[in-house]
């Protein structure tokens, strides 16, 4: 079977069945892809969610696509519009995220002493209190010590909060307006997180940087921080600092953060850099070393379990946990 006839499934839902594909249409370009005019995005459930075989693969009009390589950057670079990939959909507590060493790096939960990966209810916060997930084409490079943070990156893509009203879906590819950043240091890692905005939430014109996030969004801000902060907290961690006090930097400051890491994507594609396990195959970066052919990524799909029923959630997942700031 090929990856096009996999039933899709969307994951708006906890265990609701939708029979057809998530489809996203932009316009993009990218300087290692080339252009893609109208292009739809799809994606293809994998084996039993809220399990650890449970797998979402990104496919474009030709077949399997990487989330992390082949979907471009940027959608337009005259008005900085960025594409997103959501990983986690506000108000769900699933952890899941974009899988650096797996081929074609599919969208997979995270995984804690064995088991799936859900993130605590902190009073008053339910879940992800925004559209959770990354830029394409970005990481954050590991060796790289940032001067401002004094902190080496995180290994990942580039995350992004985006605040738009609408709740998304899990794969879906969003077209973002960059507002900012903040800097938490997770562990001793640099973890910037972009604040963005859908370009088609009704708010997007009004809201072109972070005064304009406190003035439209009052609270949200401060909220955000509060939320990396303490998140971790239940699991047993300590509380989670952040450079610049906590202060959000402004869409300039954050522009220049996604360029650095869009360069530092690049040397890892281009085997500048040691990968150190990270998957960097891709099927549309044309003469890349790691380029394979649609058909082989079909097969690395189709190796896959095919889907079936989400798992039952432990009703623990929705507990609330009252947390004190020192």
């Amino acid at each position: 079977m090929i990856a096009s006839r996999i039933p899709h499934v969307l994951a708006g839902g906890l265990h609701k069945l939708i029979s057809q594909p998530l489809t996203n249409r932009l316009r993009c370009s990218s300087s290692l892809s080339g252009i893609c005019s109208n292009m739809a995005y799809t994606i293809v459930e994998r084996g039993s969610p809220y399990s650890p075989d449970y797998r979402v693969y990104i496919q474009n009009k030709n077949g399997p696509v990487s989330p992390l390589h082949d979907i471009p950057l940027m959608v337009d670079g005259s008005k900085k519009i960025f594409n997103m990939v959501v990983e986690v959909p506000r108000w769900s507590n699933a952890k899941m995220e974009i899988t650096m060493k797996e081929i074609l790096n599919p969208i997979k939960q995270d995984v804690n002493k064995g088991k799936p990966r859900f993130v605590a209810n902190c009073f008053p916060h339910h879940g992800y209190i925004w559209n959770y997930g990354a830029l394409p084409q970005t990481w954050e490079n590991p060796e790289h010590l940032d001067d401002g943070t004094g902190c080496k990156g995180d290994n990942d893509p580039i995350d992004v909060l985006e605040i738009g009203y609408r709740v998304a879906k899990r794969g879906e590819i969003l077209q973002v307006k960059i507002l900012g950043t903040i800097a938490l240091i997770d562990e001793g890692e640099t973890d910037w997180k972009l604040i963005a905005i859908d370009v088609k939430d009704p708010l997007a014109d009004q809201v072109n940087d972070v005064q304009d996030v406190e003035k439209h969004f009052p609270g949200l801000l401060k909220a955000s921080v509060e939320w990396f902060k303490i998140y971790k907290i239940p699991d047993g961690k300590p509380e989670n600092q952040f450079a610049f006090n906590g202060e959000a930097k402004p869409a300039s400051f954050a522009l220049k953060i996604v360029d650095e890491v869009h360069r530092f994507w690049k040397s890892l594609v281009n085997k500048e850099v040691d990968a150190k396990g990270i998957s960097c195959v891709n099927t549309t970066l044309d003469g890349n070393a790691f380029q394979i052919s649609i058909n082989e990524a079909k097969e690395v799909i189709n190796k896959t379990p095919p889907y079936s029923q989400p798992q039952a959630i432990d009703p623990i997942v929705d507990k609330w946990h009252y947390v004190h700031l020192k």
